[in-house]
């Protein structure tokens, strides 16, 4: 009956463990960084051809 007994409370502290740790908790809220500016960056506003950007360069035909 004491083997039982003991058997009988050893499954239920284990069973109280588990469903414990299955409950849910309390955590703070995520800080997300500052969503960044979209739509100020003057990309295409040069005219074609004029930056130095993919240029090789110029030698003299002398």
């Amino acid at each position: 009956m004491v083997k039982v007994l003991i058997a009988t409370g050893a499954v239920f502290a284990l069973m109280t463990a588990a469903s414990a740790a299955d409950l849910p908790q309390r955590q703070p809220a995520p800080r997300y960084a500052e969503a960044p500016v979209v739509g100020k960056m003057p990309i295409g506003k040069s005219p074609i051809g004029k930056s130095p950007w993919g240029k090789g360069p110029v030698a003299a035909r002398y």
